[in-house]
């Protein structure tokens, strides 16, 4: 008889969603911000996404293609990496940029190391990695939210280049590290009127797609949680007027979207609540530590890319005993003689 078993890469974690279902809800969790940054910063910035996921998808196929594997864009894996990366590049940038990142998302990050489940790194993290260092200039150059003072024009102002650049609330908040006298008004935060990458900025958006997914136990509320507070515990140490800047550190970059779509990932993420957790805190210290010290004004894909490099360890280190489980001990005597 046939065995109907099929052994695929760990984790061997019982659930009923499958992974097309998950990825689904995912995307349409990653929609509500999508649609919030949408209208901030106009159709321009809906165009970079959509090229990011078709440049993701492209990417995965080609892969199969050239392999001589089966498709597996029909999970809709590839739709999430490029959806999220493409909301991690600031609303202004080139055409081509999400072109390039979505195929090295998929093809040289995911698919070389095995595909979905056997990717060390998160391709979009890794991504976004790669265009920052490639063009600094550009990709830390920020778009500022849309007035419409011109009316529906307006809307369609990334495709003209008649757009006002400003600065982020990081770099305010690196600015002022040391006098403490950050002045961030934090509706703004919340509702996404400011200058940033554009899945980052609509904070409330996020909150309600991280409620979406914890609702639907698609991801672990523990990591999102550990994440955030120990961005906010370090602002409170690392900055002069600390308690000034725990909401401005929290809502501004990227620490509401790496928490809930990016540290979640299963493929890179812990396999054990303990895990997860030291994960987390571990990526919160790096992200803060860049803030304040590093030369980049945001550090949170730098520290999933570096927490993504420590997830074996961790995972050895914590790895659960077997039922049953029992350490013999062997006398010296006896282990000589043996």
């Amino acid at each position: 008889m046939k065995s109907k078993f099929l052994v695929s890469s760990s984790p061997h974690i019982g659930n009923p969603l499958t992974t097309k279902r998950i990825m689904i809800h995912v995307i349409i969790a990653l929609s509500i911000p999508l649609v919030a940054s949408t209208v901030i910063f106009g159709l321009y910035s809906l165009l970079i996404v959509a090229l990011s996921v078709a440049s993701a998808v492209f990417g995965e196929r080609l892969y199969n293609f050239v392999t001589k594997k089966p498709s597996t864009i029909g999970d809709f894996s590839a739709v999430v990496t490029g959806m999220i990366l493409g909301m991690n590049l600031p609303p202004s940038v080139p055409f081509y940029f999400p072109i390039v990142g979505g195929i090295f998302a998929t093809m040289l990050v995911k698919m070389l190391f095995g595909g979905i489940g056997k990717n060390f790194a998160n391709p979009a993290a890794t991504a976004r990695i790669f265009l920052t260092l490639s063009w600094t200039g550009q990709m830390t150059k920020f778009m500022a939210p849309l007035s419409y003072s011109n009316g529906i024009s307006d809307f369609f102002a990334g495709f003209t280049k008649m757009y006002v650049t400003t600065a982020t609330p990081l770099a305010e908040i690196k600015g002022t590290a040391l006098t403490g006298m950050v002045n961030l008004d934090l509706l703004d935060l919340f509702l996404g009127r400011i200058g940033g990458s554009i899945g980052e900025v609509c904070s409330i958006a996020i909150l309600l797609a991280a409620i979406y997914l914890i609702a639907l136990k698609i991801i672990d509320w523990i990591i999102p949680l550990i994440y955030v507070v120990t961005c906010a515990i370090l602002a409170l140490v690392f900055y002069e007027n600390g308690y000034l800047y725990i909401l401005p550190s929290i809502l501004s970059g990227g620490v509401l979207f790496a928490g809930v779509f990016m540290f979640t990932d299963y493929s890179t993420s812990p396999h054990t609540r303990i895990g997860a957790c030291i994960f987390a805190f571990g990526g919160g210290l790096i992200t803060m530590l860049i803030r304040r010290f590093g030369g980049f004004n945001e550090g949170a894909c730098f520290s999933i890319l570096l927490m993504n490099l420590l997830v074996p360890f961790i995972d050895r280190a914590f790895k659960p005993k077997p039922f049953g489980y029992k350490r013999i001990k062997v006398e010296k005597s006896e282990a000589k003689n043996g």
